[in-house]
């Protein structure tokens, strides 16, 4: 017997949020805490974390595969929950594999690599089948907002988790690190249920594909998606901002440790600032873009603002102490948040704008680009910062250096923003598509 459902609306985007945390608490234990124990406590060059959170994004690099099989299975909700099980699992491996690394340096580094490829591949299968669900499920007018939405829910999960965890791990002990970790890889997994719950009913026919036949291939299906002008164009200007943003993201609690002289936990609520930040910049550029100027405005602006911020936390050692790197870095913050609604909106607003090729592997497109932009930049942060520090003598200039050329990175990306010119759907969409979300929140 068929049910009858109530349509899909805001109290669902909320719900699937709490996948959003769930992957954003994880990250935030990842890309920060391990990071920065593994450069300090342990002592080892920022390359070795680099390439650990480089392999994480690596395997993202099968997103458009997950979004195939997804669009194919016709059911989201099973790759929503096995996929933040799966990362979850692996968060708590590469916490276990760099505690090991403190007593048995290879051993440790070698479970923390399987615990990373865990983590990049549960991301690529709950990421991508969350964002498509609601694609194609929300109305096509406010699919930008749902997509602000559940970004600030990702954010919100990582600075929340950030500043708690920052608090829990003071003093701190390898065994302590295990204990935070793992509660927020328990509390990620019980998150993703409760996401995946109001869902497991949803069911749809397997998705169709555009021009390619019903029944193609992966590989056919991934060449029907690539012919889309736009969307190539969309994925280079992704890359070259995405880029400039990981390669920041990774260096900046070494940089607050060896240069403010700060503990894991007060380097760690740095970065809960930070993200703090970004939910601002977020809110902001979602409720104004509905009133004033276009996404890909907004994208621009945030990139152009970006560089400006990261001008000034190059130049933060000379400024004063921690209060001007915190603020500093709230900033950032708040300009990456303006950025990412620009871009994000966007993305989402030609994905409605098109119903005719598979939502799951389109997405799947958008985050293969990303992904490939955060491995390089995550690689190549800790890389750069290392050669720099060698070739300079002392860490100062040589994170100078980097945050310079991460700043000229933004600059380039607003550049192809701006010489881009977006559809005339999403041009119709985008006023709609932001500030919808926010508001039919409130409601």
């Amino acid at each position: 017997m068929t049910s009858i459902r109530r349509p899909f609306g805001w109290r669902d985007v909320a719900r699937l949020g709490l996948a959003q945390i769930a992957i954003g608490a994880v990250a935030a234990v990842m890309t920060s805490t391990l990071n920065r124990v593994m450069i300090v406590e342990l002592v080892l060059p920022a390359t070795v974390p680099s390439v650990l959170v480089a392999l994480h994004f690596v395997i993202q690099m099968s997103r458009a595969r997950f979004g195939f099989d997804s669009d194919r299975s016709g059911h989201r909700a099973p790759w929503i929950l096995g996929g933040v099980a799966t990362f979850a699992v692996g968060g708590f491996l590469a916490a276990l594999g760099v505690a090991l690394a403190a007593s048995r340096t290879i051993p440790g580094l070698g479970v923390a690599f399987v615990g990373y490829a865990l983590i990049g591949i549960g991301m690529s299968a709950s990421g991508t089948a969350l964002l498509a669900h609601v694609a194609e499920e929300m109305p096509p007018q406010k699919l930008g907002g749902a997509a602000a939405m559940l970004w600030i829910m990702m954010i919100l999960g990582i600075a929340v988790t950030a500043g708690v965890s920052g608090q829990l791990l003071d003093p701190f002990s390898f065994r302590r690190l295990l204990g935070v970790i793992g509660t927020v890889c328990a509390i990620a997994v019980v998150l993703a249920a409760l996401a995946a719950w109001g869902s497991w009913h949803i069911r749809r026919a397997p998705a169709g594909t555009g021009t390619a036949a019903p029944q193609a291939g992966f590989a056919t299906v991934l060449r029907d998606a690539l012919a889309d002008r736009a969307t190539r164009r969309f994925a280079l200007f992704v890359f070259a901002a995405m880029l400039a943003y990981s390669a920041q993201d990774l260096i900046l609690e070494p940089f607050a440790g060896r240069v403010f002289g700060m503990t894991p936990g007060e380097s760690t609520k740095l970065g809960g600032t930070q993200h703090g930040g970004v939910m601002l910049g977020m809110l902001g550029a979602a409720l104004l873009s509905a009133r004033f100027g276009s996404l890909r405005h907004w994208a621009v602006g945030g990139c152009l603002a970006s560089a400006l911020a990261l001008v000034a936390l190059a130049q933060s050692p000379a400024l004063g102490g921690s209060t001007a790197l915190s603020v500093i870095i709230f900033c950032l913050g708040v300009a990456n948040g303006v950025f990412a609604v620009g871009a994000i909106g966007a993305m989402m607003a030609m994905t409605a704008a098109d119903g005719t090729r598979g939502t799951g592997i389109r997405l799947g497109v958008y985050g293969a680009a990303q992904a490939i932009a955060y491995a390089a930049g995550s690689l190549g942060g800790g890389v750069a910062s290392d050669l720099t520090i060698a070739w300079f003598g002392e860490p100062v200039r040589g994170y100078t250096v980097v945050f310079a050329a991460e700043a000229v990175l933004f600059v380039v990306a607003a550049a192809m923003a701006m010489a881009s010119t977006p559809s005339v759907r999403a041009g119709l969409l985008r006023r709609a598509e932001a500030g919808d979300a926010i508001l039919g929140a409130m409601r």
